[in-house]
């Protein structure tokens, strides 16, 4: 299975106060942002990552990343510095991709587009950077943890949950 995530935000405690996650402290934050994930998904999934992953100060990427499960997929966002780029444990690293999910043609970057590729013909964009302030428009997604419930989330579940929108004017 194929899940999305983005704007961890790993030791940086300003999204304690900026986006006022509810959590008292770092570490308490970070443990729940692992434990999130590790229920949702599995060992023999992907996972794309799409930006702000961690702070420079939180330590050594690679050890974090061998807590998460599945074969993590970054896409590079404006806060992920060189130790997080060039850790072990990405299974790759790019600022943007186009992969083919559910027969969707997806456009990932960190950064929401106000036009993408093929998006006359139905493409979904998935971005973060938002922080879900973004207003809704057809067809793009934030798939940041503060917008989907602190844990990565399936194409099937972005989908939905626009279905459940109640009189938004954002089809898919």
């Amino acid at each position: 299975m194929i899940f999305f995530t983005g704007d961890t935000h790993f030791a940086d405690p300003r999204v304690l106060r900026i986006d006022r996650r509810p959590f008292p402290d770092m570490a308490s934050h970070d443990a729940a942002i692992v434990e999130n994930w590790n229920v949702v998904v599995g060992q023999d999934d992907d996972i794309w990552h799409l930006g702000d992953f961690m702070s420079v100060k939180g330590g050594e990427c690679a050890a974090l990343l061998a807590k998460l499960n599945g074969r993590k997929h970054l896409i590079v966002g404006n806060n992920d510095p060189g130790t997080t780029t060039g850790s072990d444990g990405w299974h790759s690293v790019q600022h943007y991709a186009e992969i083919r999910e559910g027969g969707h043609h997806l456009i990932l970057c960190h950064y929401a587009f106000r036009t993408w590729n093929q998006m006359g013909k139905g493409s979904i964009n998935l971005h973060g950077h938002s922080h879900g302030r973004l207003k809704l428009a057809p067809r793009q997604f934030d798939v940041g943890v503060d917008s989907q419930g602190l844990k990565p989330v399936s194409l099937t579940e972005i989908l939905d949950s626009r279905k459940r929108t109640k009189g938004s004017s954002a089809a898919i």
